[in-house]
């Protein structure tokens, strides 16, 4: 009998889970079905895309029949995401995985390189499970010619690409009315059956024995996110969700170069009924910086090191000036295009590949980059000489530079502005720069330094007084502006001016008056059309009056807010809106960098007052 493929139910995005491998993510929504899956890399073409267009897009699905309930949770400390169902009948746990070796390497053995595991548990009676595969390669653009045997499994080809479908069980494959393939499995109490879906291009197709239905590599995958996990520097509150923060940043770092993309996804909206989707599956300089400072002050060195050593790759070409976007090889993702086949997440429109912000003159970038690199010698690692010559030349580039317009962290495509938070990171630049020559770890020219140390106080001078709007009382989003924006909560952060002084708290009143959505939330600015609060502003001002602009308890309540605002497992998008929906690309690293440096703030209060 042919089986009948059950709709997907409507999903808010808060319930999907992320698996990955360090080299792609696949996000699993909560009823059973992977909707987002991209390979080789984090921004290669998807294979299953339902997440931008369910009925045309892919996916793989693996659903009980007459399940009610459905609990999806992660192994503690681990990616690893296990979905439980179960109704009158029985029940089964449905386990997902990208298989990393317990080591993190494929040694000793021959394992493919790109490879999605399922294994499906009856935990108790009988069930009958619904299962659909249909891939859809290059963003769905065709229909793949789809080839089934019952012992051998599921293939598809795509010029010098294959993937490969096997089941530790014999299957009767069926072609369904969408033109994937699906089949019935009917399980009783003991039973276990693995789904393993490998993918190869241009090197030899390499497919694991599934004797063992799974087990063994669903163990030694999650011994090695344990083992990572528990490295983590950090004994403050909400430490499971620090924890997942630190694991969501892990996912997000491209194993074989060291670069760090923004999120694994493309054109999930910030604005629900608008056009602001864009492509995060690149990495952003300032994103990636951001998330290096992160892994650095919980104790992963290694993360925060790779990402600094692949700066110096990916910039050789351009530098001092730094482009916005690189791909995971520091190569340009090319022009920015629209899929205009694919309906969009919940209808919205257009979905976009590539990011046109990769010709936009961000000048913060050069400042973030700085501070960034500058943490591994303040964790007491040995610079690299190309590091300390890259430094001097950023420093060039910005005592040369400081005064230009840009276009801003928010990357608006209405032009260039004089941007506050551009100029604080400018000095910041400086700032980092001489403060290295004082420690020793690079050389300054007489003259050079004279140069940065004039420039710096210009800045400082500029932000103090253009900056600084004494009518609304609060540092402005810019120079000569009488607008708000929550970046003016990052002047303390990084230590251009004391949270505790007046004109911060007096900033923070301002934003938080103005710019605040309650229950945590706070908007970027007025603006931009977000419908929602921006997740990362919303822990810059925990950690504004956790560093000394409020008492501690103000800082913990207010995270305590925020945090309530997490997926179902706790991952978070780009913005929540005030009903709690998730939007923006999803999960964002943004997001979950900002969560850990908020907790670090609050332990660091917290051990200070004890």
């Amino acid at each position: 009998m042919v089986a009948v493929a059950l709709p997907a139910p409507r999903m808010r995005l808060g319930r999907h889970a992320v698996i990955g491998d360090g080299r792609s993510c696949a996000l699993v929504d909560g009823a059973g079905t992977v909707d987002w899956l991209c390979w080789p890399r984090f921004d290669s073409d998807a294979t299953f895309a339902a997440l931008l267009d369910r009925e045309r897009g892919g996916c793989f699905s693996i659903r009980p029949r007459h399940a009610r309930r459905i609990a999806p949770r992660y192994v503690k400390d681990t990616n690893v995401v296990v979905t439980a169902f179960g109704d009158d009948a029985g029940a089964v746990e449905l386990t997902d995985l990208m298989p990393v070796d317990e080591d993190g390497a494929h040694v000793e053995r021959l394992a493919p390189e790109h490879e999605l595991l399922r294994v499906l548990t009856c935990t108790r009676g009988e069930m009958t499970i619904d299962v659909r595969y249909d891939p859809r390669p290059g963003f769905a653009v065709r229909r793949p010619r789809i080839r089934r045997d019952r012992l051998r499994g599921v293939f598809v080809t795509a010029g010098a690409a294959v993937w490969s479908l096997r089941v530790s069980v014999p299957v009767d494959w069926h072609e369904d009315a969408r033109g994937g393939v699906a089949c019935t499995l009917h399980m009783r109490a003991g039973d276990q059956i693995a789904f393993d879906l490998v993918y190869a291009h241009d090197v030899p197709l390499v497919l694991r024995p599934l004797d063992d239905h799974g087990a063994a590599l669903v163990s030694a995958t999650c011994n090695y996110w344990r083992g990572w996990a528990k490295r983590a520097r950090y004994e403050g509150p909400h430490r499971d969700l620090v924890v997942r923060s630190a694991l969501v940043l892990k996912l997000l770092c491209y194993a074989p170069s060291g670069a760090i993309v923004a999120a694994p996804t493309t054109s999930l909206p910030e604005k629900r009924h608008g056009d602001h989707n864009w492509d995060y599956r690149f990495c952003w300089l300032r994103d990636a910086a951001f998330t290096a400072r992160a892994l650095f002050g919980l104790g992963y060195c290694d993360e925060g090191g790779a990402f600094c050593h692949w700066l110096l790759h990916a910039t050789r070409r351009t530098k001092p000036r730094l482009k916005v976007l690189y791909d995971v090889f520091g190569k340009s993702p090319g022009r920015e295009r629209i899929l205009s086949h694919l309906s969009g997440w919940n209808g919205a429109r257009p979905v976009r590949v590539a990011n046109g912000a990769i010709d936009q003159l961000q000048l913060d970038v050069h400042g973030e980059v700085i501070d960034a690199v500058a943490q591994q010698w303040y964790q007491h690692l040995d610079p690299d000489p190309s590091e300390t010559d890259l430094l001097r030349e950023l420093g060039d580039y910005v005592a040369k530079n400081w005064q230009e317009p840009d276009e801003g962290i928010w990357e608006p495509r209405t032009g260039r502005e004089h941007h506050v938070h551009s100029r604080l990171l400018e000095w910041v630049a400086l700032d980092r720069v001489l403060g290295l020559a004082d420690l020793g770890v690079l050389s300054l020219s007489v003259k050079r330094r004279a140069r940065f140390e004039q420039v710096k106080s210009a800045i400082d001078r500029q932000i103090r007084i253009r900056g600084w709007n004494s009518r609304i009382g609060a540092y402005t989003s810019t120079l000569d502006g009488d607008e708000l924006d929550a970046t003016a909560l990052l002047l303390s952060w990084y230590e251009f001016e004391d949270a505790s002084s007046e004109r911060m708290r007096s900033t923070a009143r301002a934003i938080d008056r103005v710019l605040g959505l309650g229950k945590g939330l706070i908007r970027r600015n007025l603006a931009l059309p977000d419908d929602g609060g921006f997740v990362a502003c919303a822990f810059w001002f925990v950690e504004h009056l956790a560093r000394g602009g409020g008492t501690l308890e103000e800082a913990t309540e207010r995270f305590d807010a925020i945090v309530e605002h997490a997926g179902e497992l706790g991952l978070f998008s780009e913005l929540v809106d005030p009903h709690g929906d998730a939007l923006g690309n999803f999960p964002q690293g943004f997001s979950h960098l900002a969560l850990v440096n908020a907790a670090m703030s609050i332990e660091h209060r917290m051990k200070e007052e004890s």
